[in-house]
């Protein structure tokens, strides 16, 4: 399955080393303004080849909007963009084509398909997220009308956490830190472990703040079992963990979110309850495994069963965490918008109002 969402839905197509990537997305309201800088922008936030701390992989990742937009306004009609790819390099896994990479989905494509692109993991490869990223700037056009607000970034990594959380810090920083005094020690452990030729796991915080109550289809569409199918499915994503991560060890009476007739009290829940949103910030983390891409030697079969010594070769991040930051607003962003949408016709009300504008 290559789309998401109910009414603002989104299908990916294209592959890491293929001609383009690229993302249709329907279900935007006609007459909302197309901000393509305000779309390049947050493009230019996940690209690859910026710094040290990502791949060395140097795409510009220009969008190029093909349809669904008229006079910088949406039409109601699918909204398409490409982006080309121009910095390929597929010779640089001429080496892995009858081999498994520990770590990757090359095992399982196979066994699944018969055939896979072994240039980069093709469809597999997190390239693909530059699409999702695209379709999330738009669903951040309908949320910043709305005066909603994503905010993302970095918690831990290599099992240093942060103490404070800054979200405006992390927009500034090269690895999307929240907190400054961390900022250098993590870039420090990145690029021990690049130099080792190994990786590092770490985990994202995200903040959605100025929710409506009542977004949420309970019982199998419900808001947080969404955002965590839709954090989930981002590449090197082992888990998610919807407000406060050490829930799990307290009691109920600690746990518990009382009601003042002001609001609530605390936000364990994570703005989240019975699957609605209760109107607090939603909040969750989200974990990220090391990148499986390491330049060290290890074993592994081919597709005829043999065993060998493999080494990889290529341009890869030492951490898929950081710019996987990006990825984990665009897809929060995408799930609020078509929450919003299915959301409207929840009542009579709404429905009546609708009918008669």
């Amino acid at each position: 399955m290559n789309d998401f969402g109910k009414i603002f839905r989104f299908t990916t197509f294209g592959e890491s080393h293929g001609k383009a990537i690229g993302v249709v997305i329907d279900g935007v309201p006609a007459g909302l303004k197309i901000d393509e800088e305000f779309i390049q922008s947050e493009m230019d936030r996940r690209k690859p080849g910026k710094n040290q701390f990502a791949t060395a992989r140097k795409e510009g990742d220009k969008i190029e909007i093909l349809s669904g937009v008229f006079e910088g306004i949406s039409t109601g009609t699918p909204i398409s963009m490409v982006i080309f790819n121009t910095n390929q390099k597929s010779r640089d896994y001429n080496n892995i084509k009858d081999v498994f990479r520990p770590g990757h989905a090359d095992f399982t494509y196979w066994n699944k398909y018969g055939i896979r692109d072994y240039r980069g993991g093709g469809r597999s490869s997190a390239r693909e997220t530059a699409a999702r990223v695209a379709a999330g700037a738009v669903a951040k056009l309908i949320l910043n009308q709305l005066g909603i607000q994503i905010e993302s970034g970095v918690v831990e990594i290599g099992g240093v956490r942060a103490e404070i959380e800054d979200f405006g810090f992390a927009k500034e920083s090269e690895i999307f830190a929240l907190d400054k005094n961390k900022e250098q020690i993590w870039k420090d452990e990145i690029i021990k472990a690049k130099k080792s030729h190994d990786s590092l796991g770490g985990s994202v915080k995200v903040k959605i703040k100025n929710l409506p109550i009542g977004l949420g289809e309970p019982i199998y569409y419900k808001l947080d079992n969404v955002l965590a199918s839709a954090m989930v499915s981002i590449n090197a994503v082992k888990g998610i963990m919807i407000g406060n991560p050490n829930a799990h060890q307290l009691h109920g009476s600690e746990n518990n979110d009382e009601i003042s007739k002001d609001g609530f009290v605390s936000n364990n829940a994570g703005g989240i309850l019975g699957g609605i949103s209760d109107g607090e910030d939603v909040e969750f983390e989200v974990y990220f495994k090391p990148t499986p891409s390491i330049f060290k030697s290890q074993k592994t079969i081919d597709i005829h069963d043999n065993e060998l010594d493999f080494k990889l070769e290529g341009r890869h991040d030492p951490i898929v965490a950081v710019r996987g930051s990006v990825v984990t607003e665009a897809m929060s962003a995408c799930v609020i918008a078509d929450m919003l949408l299915l959301n409207m016709t929840r009542t009579m009300e709404n429905i009546e109002k609708i009918y008669k504008s």
